[in-house]
């Protein structure tokens, strides 16, 4: 009778609620500061505002996010930079930039103005070849390739550590209730043996 009430208790228990997280990130991305706002479910957050504010509270500005959940901003400041966006049903996304990296990011459009001056040609002695460096312009549509091709590897490498959390949870839980069992049948065993 006691087994069938634990086994009544244990499956009437309110069990934890597994939400989704709010995925929010910022990196560097040229002479701009390029985001990416979304859940860990996958789903992206579309035409979202993003405010952004220095560590005192003062707002800097604001960007939105497109339909892919990306949204790109332009620092002027080489200060800490912080995004918030409101995305409701208490889902507050909030990330920084700190000073040092927005400072690199400024330092960049400096860097790109003196390669389009000075457009290197590398030769090599050795074999008499002359071999062209690649154009400012050239290095920036790479450089946009390849942010472009990373955006959903990001995406799936979040999802994968939600999923990979969820499963080592639900497998903790496991390995608890097989205690449990080991533990009733000892005791149902040593109550036979009585």
């Amino acid at each position: 009778m006691r087994a069938y009430l634990l086994a009544a208790a244990i499956a009437l228990a309110p069990l934890p609620a597994f939400a989704h997280k709010v995925i929010f990130g910022v990196f560097p991305s040229g002479d701009m500061i390029e985001g990416e706002l979304g859940f860990s479910n996958g789903d992206m957050a579309v035409d979202q505002l993003v405010e952004v504010f220095d560590q005192s509270g003062e707002k800097l500005g604001e960007a939105t996010t497109d339909a892919d959940g990306f949204f790109v901003y332009q620092p002027s400041e080489a200060i800490t930079h912080v995004f918030r966006s409101d995305l409701g049903a208490g889902h507050v996304g909030e990330v920084e930039m700190p000073a040092a990296e927005v400072g690199e990011v400024l330092g960049i459009a400096a860097e790109e103005e003196a390669l389009r001056e000075a457009a290197p040609v590398a030769s090599d002695s050795a074999g008499g070849v002359t071999v062209a460096a690649l154009t400012l312009e050239e290095k920036l549509a790479i450089a946009e390739i390849v942010r472009d091709e990373i955006r959903p590897l990001r995406r799936e490498i979040t999802a994968y550590k939600e999923h990979n959390n969820l499963q080592t949870i639900l497998g903790g839980l496991g390995y608890i209730v097989g205690l449990f069992g080991v533990g009733f049948y000892f005791a149902a065993r040593r109550k036979l043996a009585a």
